[in-house]
Formats: C-alpha cells, sequence, structure tokens
C-alpha cells in the first residue's frame, strides 16, 4: 500500500489540539489599568491554556508554509519583516503602508503620557493618521513614533558597551557566504537591558518583552541553508502563523543572498498557548482540511539583504478557507 504523506500544516493543527487536550490553565499578568479595562467593558479577564515545550518544521522545498485552514495577512507580514530587516524602530513606515500590526504599542505610551499630564489626548486611529501625515524627521514622528526596542533594532543594531551598533544578521550573512560550516551564526532579540525591571533608566518601554528570542543559521549537505527558531512565548493562534510565515520569507531572502538553497525551518517553543477568547475559533480552524502550499518567488536580481522591496516578492497559489477574527488580548505593558 502506498504511503500518502500528511499535509505539514497539520504540525500546527495538532498542536492546536494537543493545548485543547493537555493545555494547563493559567492566569495572565494584566497591569491594574488593563484589568479595569476589562472589568469597566463588563468582559471577563481572559486566561491561557498552555503547554511548554513542542516544535514544527517545514522543509521548503515543498511549499511556502503560509498556513491554508484561515486566510493570513501575508502583505503585512512581508512589509513588517521589511522593516525589521531596515533596523528600523519607528512606525511610521508601517504607518505608511497601512499595516497596523505594532499600532498599539506606540499608542500605548502616547496616551497613557496623555492621561497623566492632562495634555489633549487622541484616539488609536487619530494617533496613526497623524503619524501618517507628518514627515519622517517630524517631531512627532521622532518623539511618539519610535518603540525603541523591537526585532530590527536588535538584529541590525544591537546596542554595544562601547557605543557601538551590532548587526547580528549582517555577520551571519557574511559567514555563512564566506565560512557556510560554522555553527555560531545566531541572532538573539533577548537583551535584558530593555526588559522589565532589568531594564536601565530609558529603555523600559511599552512593547512586550521579545516573543520569538533566538534565531540560527545552520548549512547542511554543503548547500542547505536551514534556520531554527526558539520562541518563548507563542500566541498559537493569531501570533504563531505570523511567525512561520516571517521566518521562513527570512531563510528563502537569506538563502538567496548567501547563495544557498533553503532547506528547513525548524520552529521551536517553549510556552505556547490559546487565549480563552480565542477557543472557539480554534475549534472551527481545526476542523478545516489543509489545502496546497502556496510558492514564494524572490525577485532573482536582489543579492543584497538590505535592497529587498514588497515588489520583489510574488505569491503563487495561495487558496485559504476564510480568515477566522479574534481579538487581541491586551496583557499591558510595563
Amino acid at each position: 500500500m502506498k504511503n500518502i504523506e500528511k499535509h505539514p500544516e497539520y504540525q500546527y493543527l495538532d498542536l492546536l489540539q494537543d493545548i485543547l487536550d493537555n493545555g494547563s490553565e493559567k492566569e495572565l499578568f494584566l497591569t491594574p489599568e488593563v484589568k479595569a479595562q476589562y472589568l469597566d467593558n463588563g468582559e471577563e479577564l481572559p486566561h491561557i491554556k498552555s503547554v511548554f515545550g513542542r516544535q514544527i518544521r517545514f522543509d521548503m522545498s515543498k511549499g511556502f508554509p503560509l498556513l491554508t485552514t484561515k486566510k493570513v495577512f501575508m502583505r503585512g507580514i512581508t512589509e513588517e519583516l521589511i522593516w525589521f530587516l531596515k533596523g528600523d524602530s519607528n512606525l511610521k513606515y508601517l504607518a505608511d503602508r497601512d499595516v497596523h500590526i505594532w499600532d498599539e504599542w506606540a499608542y500605548k505610551k502616547y496616551h497613557r503620557l496623555c492621561k497623566e499630564s492632562g495634555l489633549p489626548d487622541l484616539t488609536q486611529k487619530e494617533f496613526i493618521a497623524k503619524l501618517k501625515s507628518e514627515p519622517e524627521d517630524g517631531e512627532f514622528v521622532q518623539m511618539w513614533g519610535d518603540l525603541v526596542t523591537i526585532y530590527g533594532r536588535m538584529w541590525r543594531r544591537w546596542p554595544a558597551s562601547d557605543g557601538r551598533d551590532i548587526d547580528q544578521l549582517g555577520w551571519c550573512i557574511k559567514g555563512l557566504k564566506e565560512r557556510p560550516f560554522r555553527k555560531s551564526y545566531v541572532v538573539s532579540a533577548w537583551n535584558p537591558d530593555f526588559i522589565y525591571d532589568m531594564a536601565s533608566s530609558g529603555n523600559a518601554n511599552e512593547v512586550p518583552p521579545f516573543c520569538h528570542t533566538t534565531y540560527q543559521f545552520s548549512v547542511t549537505h554543503g548547500n542547505r541553508l536551514n534556520l531554527g527558531l526558539y520562541q518563548r512565548s507563542a500566541d498559537v493562534f493569531l501570533g504563531v502563523p505570523f511567525n512561520i510565515a516571517s521566518y521562513a520569507l527570512l531563510l528563502q531572502m537569506v538563502a538567496q543572498v548567501t547563495g544557498l538553497v533553503p532547506g528547513d525551518f525548524v520552529h521551536t517553543f517553549g510556552d505556547v498557548h490559546i487565549y480563552s477568547n480565542h477557543k472557539d475559533q480554534v475549534i472551527e480552524q481545526i476542523s478545516r482540511e489543509p489545502k496546497p502550499f502556496p510558492t514564494m518567488t524572490l525577485n532573482p536580481e536582489i543579492n543584497d539583504i538590505d535592497s529587498f522591496k514588497y515588489e520583489d516578492f510574488t505569491l503563487e497559489g495561495y487558496d485559504p478557507h476564510p480568515a477566522l477574527k479574534a481579538p487581541i488580548t491586551n496583557v499591558g505593558g510595563y
């Protein structure tokens, strides 16, 4: 009897089921302000069900792993990744392109300080519109658009003790070209100097500590580039589909500029969880049958990681099930 290979998306669906079946109920850290918001709205405080220590992997030769059991916002993922690769920490790049993944985190700081100081406030929508309307070097953009601690800054401009900015990703790419056999091509976003009460004065920020903390490149079979991600905290319904596609795309991009072939994307989780207000959507997604993965083609003329633009990516054959909407759970900041 002929073996029929299981669709790789079932790794994700099986993880959802694993959490539902075996997960531990855990409360969330909520700031007093956030707790009050839920209670004032008559809403039940959210909690999570989580498991610890899981892993999934995708062979890039078998299609681009953009989940098909619900529609995933690939344009937003691509623009966000380009923003990370620029080493940019200011929200204006995304605001100008109507990508709103990080809006809340910049607005939180502005809104809180307006309330504390009695200054006139804006709604989040008005805040983003003002960022869009001002030039990059405008006072409002520079003061309120900068998220300070963000993935791109740590990847490309890690603040060194001697005042330098360290380009971790650039160092990896140079090394992969010159000495692909080395085992040290690691990029870390986990910088205690910016996290919770470990942060130095002025570094504490509304943005939560980095969820996808570390990734590593490794070359096997001479020219096969693999990428492994360790994610300490994973919102499996809303966040993980974005993370899978983003790091798979990063793997493709780095493979192209180093002259290597995309291999496996290996996604390792610490605490991987389902929010209580996502459960119904999770059950619906598990009931759906995966469709063939699409293909992602990169402009072959691009040989520098800093030269990619949105127009250099072509997604073909993506025919997902309908989108499944769920609220982003507000857990507060510092």
